[in-house]
């Protein structure tokens, strides 16, 4: 037996989609609006996890431009057909309508880690999409959805064969299960004759939950278990909540278990709120009399500590990437430019273009980093010369383009001076500006006079629910502003679907012509 302590991947890390080829575990994580799309752990053991590797391509054109957030690439499915990876998943192009204007693709790979295929569009229903393997056919499910006014947006699961070499739907498409509740998040899996349905149900916030049916024939019909198998809906006092979206797999040894999201909340004034994003957990299972799975601890609500019947066994680890730029850093609808690293001339020096403002969804110069435990402390050493209010480039917390806290080296008037936007005149002044920026629009907090000819090391501590930014003046950490409220960084604040998880990292701007410039040194991010 081994201990594993749940989450396993700690940190924006949902919808994992498990599954085992020999003796290697492998998830694959939504990864919505943020490259490297569709991020890959790997596990020998369920309980010692690392980053495998990612679908490269999984946006054609290597481009998410325009996505909202929250958009992109939802809960993609890994699974494997004896000789080969398979993932599918769908990029969801408008959130809060009743479209989704969801494109489905599948693409296919000899190692995680490898080369994949070029994306091959599929058709498809909605989005959550999965394929199922048996005697060398394969499977698409699929959440159906109805758009038309008064129709039901989660309007069931449905299942259709595809050519195996012309991903070309064969027959007909079957209805396998329609529920009161919302489900979605299909998988099956196929255990002593029988099919059974996995079910994400509820929706993925604090009512989540896990569902399973089961029937003798692939295509139905299919008869749904008493209760939930998996949820934390009634019961918020437990440590991981939103527990949901599973998948069942067989171990080596012919034991089970289940992998699913959870997050871990903090308890504020304002209510739950889960700064740190859904993260990946799992679960031992266990199968009744009647051939039901389980929990095997009992119950139905997740397990932080759980017994896993496999032996710790290392992993081999990978040797870091050789690329500066590379995991754990993320950034937005793009892949990073590689012009921002110099590793021959500079090594360690990351250098940003400004682009957009931090409230685009098109050209954002953003790199940044999964935070991981309620207590972190980010850092990094900033130059740059701005010249103009157009110009800044400094550390983030960042949500989304409706959810940030940034401390940004900028330009000023002169001190009494309004803001009169004649930067071109000459003078001005070099500042540090400290902003947050929530649905109800973007708030200077704080300025502090900084000298321009200096590099400056700018640092923010986060402690559950509050924020501190500060800079080092002479050696001492001099704070910026007062604490401001990390918790709005969260899944939970607002009125608007979220599903990623508070980043901490570095950005620059320039919205007159790209021009501007600013080197950074010295990120770290600790977490705790």
């Amino acid at each position: 037996m081994t201990l594993l302590r749940n989450p396993v991947i700690r940190g924006f890390a949902p919808d994992p989609s498990l599954v085992r080829v020999d003796d290697w575990y492998y998830v694959a994580t939504s990864s919505f609006e943020w490259f490297p799309t569709i991020p890959i752990h790997r596990s020998r053991d369920l309980t010692d996890w690392e980053y495998a590797g990612h679908v490269r391509g999984a946006a054609p054109g290597g481009s998410l431009a325009g996505v909202p957030d929250s958009g992109g690439i939802w809960a993609p499915s890994l699974s494997w057909d004896g000789d080969r990876f398979w993932m599918v998943y769908s990029i969801v192009r408008s959130v809060g309508t009743p479209y989704f204007d969801t494109d489905t693709y599948v693409t296919t790979a000899t190692d995680v880690d490898g080369t994949w295929s070029a994306p091959r569009r599929i058709a498809g229903h909605g989005f959550d999409p999965a394929l199922f393997h048996e005697g060398g056919r394969v499977w698409l499910l699929n959440l159906q959805n109805d758009h038309r006014p008064g129709g039901r947006r989660f309007a069931g699961i449905v299942l259709t064969e595809l050519d195996r070499e012309t991903l070309s739907p064969i027959g007909d498409t079957h209805l396998l299960l329609q529920h009161e509740r919302l489900v979605e998040g299909p998988k099956v899996v196929r255990r002593d004759g029988w099919y059974y349905l996995v079910l994400a149900e509820g929706g993925t916030g604090f009512e989540h939950g896990v569902l399973v049916a089961r029937s003798r024939e692939l295509t139905g019909p299919y008869v749904l278990d008493d209760g939930p198998l998996l949820t934390s809906r009634d019961d918020p006092s437990l440590p991981l909540q939103k527990a949901g979206h599973g998948e069942l797999v067989r171990t080596p040894g012919g034991d089970w278990v289940l992998s699913h999201l959870a997050a871990r909340p903090l308890r504020t004034p304002d209510g739950l709120r889960c700064t740190l994003g859904r993260e990946t957990a799992i679960q031992a299972v266990t199968w009744d009399a009647e051939g039901w799975p389980r929990m095997r601890h009992g119950g139905a609500h997740p397990a932080v500590e759980v017994d896993i019947p496999t032996e710790p066994r290392p992993l081999g680890r990978r040797a870091d990437s050789a690329d500066p730029l590379g995991w754990p850093w993320s950034t937005l609808r793009a892949a990073p430019d590689p012009s921002w690293a110099d590793a021959t001339s500079h090594p360690g020096r990351i250098r940003l273009r400004g682009r957009h403002g931090p409230e685009s969804w098109w050209a954002h110069s953003l790199l940044a980093r999964r935070i991981t435990e309620h207590r972190a402390e980010a850092e990094v050493t900033v130059e740059a010369r701005p010249r103009t209010f157009t110009q800044a480039a400094g550390l983030v917390l960042w949500y989304n383009t409706e959810a940030y806290l940034a401390l940004d080296l900028t330009w000023a008037e002169p001190e009494g001076e309004g803001q009169c936007g004649q930067q071109w005149r000459g003078g001005g002044r070099t500042v540090l500006s400290l902003v947050e920026r929530d649905e109800a629009g973007t708030r200077q907090v704080a300025v502090v006079d900084v000298d321009a000819d200096r590099a400056l090391t700018l640092g923010v501590t986060t402690d559950g629910a509050e924020a501190r930014f500060w800079y080092v003046r002479d050696g001492v950490r001099t704070p910026v502003g007062s604490p401001l409220d990390f918790g709005r960084l969260s899944d939970d604040h607002g009125s608007k679907l979220r599903f990623t998880g508070a980043m901490a990292g570095i950005h620059a701007v320039d919205l007159v012509d790209a021009g501007f410039t600013a080197d950074f040194t010295g990120f770290r991010l600790d977490c705790r």
